[in-house]
């Protein structure tokens, strides 16, 4: 699960992170009365208004603007809420804005990078640093490796001060500015893993002219396998900036990512779901969806994922792959017969059944007068998506 900026600051600043004093806004008069506060309160006289979006790249798409004045904070507000923020990661139809942050304006010295994340390689979490901060670490990573240096924390010791040494050693800081990033990064690391991240990033992490560092960007992801640990974290979910597609899919218990082809899957079992696309592709298709609707594969939970499957208009056949462990397979059947009887489907259906009472299953399906074809072998299945998609050509 991702978090808006502002709600990434709140979780450095509640475990030490240096953070600018900033404060949201979902109206144009909320952030003027922001830019207020902080010029009385933080004697603040350069504002920064940021557009509060899951997405990098704001600043490209005019979604950060410097501002000298609340009025100037009034016009950056005006133009920003309501707009439709397009960054490299948006698409073309871009991500509207609800919320912007209101923060005051740092001086910045130096600019570097820093980010703790899980290495699944080694089964190890790695924390990062830059001095090319500012910039995509994806960017930096392909141009200048040899700018980015990392330090792996064995969980069976933990972060060791040694860690923090080498990563400020590496950003080629020294006297109070060292001290700081030893005890920043340690802070930064404790965040990560007390709040179940899988991503806690610092992108700009500021020095000041004064030698201060201070984290002028946050960004933050939360393993969702986790939430049930942080009640008060998963209350910060925002479901406008998620696929309303995908969120109707949790809400039934399916799991769901929408991709670019025709060939519309239901599956149970992530695993499962791999080959299938895998082996559409190989029959000359293409996947337009992963669809794991989990061990039941239940009449409701079958009926749900074909309308999930058919609200996108590029599916042009739906292959259904179940394997009946935990299930039966007449079960699933009947629960594919009942979900095709009560939802117009108008596209070719593929149905391939193995496991448990995987005949009555098929016999099921072949008998229903339905027009469905079914399959035995996942390979005959995804041939029959072809041949189906040909006819249709």
């Amino acid at each position: 699960m991702k978090l808006h900026e502002y709600q990434a600051k709140g979780l450095f600043r509640d475990h030490g992170v240096p953070v600018p004093r900033g404060i949201v806004a979902e109206t144009v008069e909320e952030a003027v009365e922001a830019a207020h506060r902080l010029r009385d309160e933080e004697d603040a006289s350069l504002f920064i208004v940021k557009a509060q979006i899951h997405a990098g790249g704001r600043g490209k798409g005019g979604g950060v603007k410097l501002a000298h004045s609340p009025e100037e904070v009034r016009e950056h507000a005006d133009a920003i809420l309501g707009m439709h923020l397009v960054t490299h990661q948006t698409g073309d139809e871009g991500q509207l804005v609800r919320k912007i942050l209101v923060a005051t304006g740092v001086d910045i010295e130096q600019e570097y990078y820093l980010g703790v994340t899980l290495d699944r390689e080694k089964s190890m979490n790695a924390i990062m640093v830059s001095t090319e901060g500012g910039m995509d670490i994806e960017t930096v990573a392909e141009e200048s490796p040899e700018k980015i240096q990392k330090v792996w924390v064995d969980p069976s010791i933990g972060l060791q001060p040694f860690h923090a040494r080498q990563l400020a050693f590496a950003m080629g800081l020294e006297g109070d500015a060292f001290k700081q990033a030893t005890s920043l990064v340690h802070d930064l690391y404790t965040a990560f893993e007390e709040t179940d991240s899988t991503l806690a990033e610092v992108n700009p992490l500021v020095r000041t002219p004064s030698g201060r560092l201070a984290a002028v960007d946050a960004k933050v992801n939360l393993d969702d396998n986790a939430l049930f640990r942080h009640p008060d974290l998963a209350e910060m979910r925002d479901l406008h900036e998620e696929d309303p597609v995908e969120v109707e899919a949790g809400e039934h218990g399916l799991s769901y990512i929408k991709l670019d082809g025709n060939v519309g899957c239901m599956v149970n079992g992530a695993g499962l779901a791999m080959a299938t696309m895998d082996m559409i592709k190989l029959a000359g298709g293409e996947p337009a969806n992963f669809l794991d609707v989990g061990g039941s594969a239940s009449a409701e939970t079958v009926e749900a994922g074909f309308r999930i499957i058919l609200e996108d208009p590029n599916v042009d056949a739906i292959l259904v792959n179940i394997f009946g462990g935990i299930v039966r397979c007449d079960r699933v059947a009947e629960g594919v017969l009942e979900a095709a009887r009560s939802i117009d489907i108008e596209v070719p259906l593929i149905v391939r059944l193995q496991g448990t009472n995987a005949e009555e299953g098929k016999q099921l399906l072949d008998d229903s007068g339905l027009a469905l074809r079914s399959a035995v072998l996942l390979k005959e299945a995804a041939d029959e998506v072809t041949a189906a998609l040909a006819e249709q050509a």
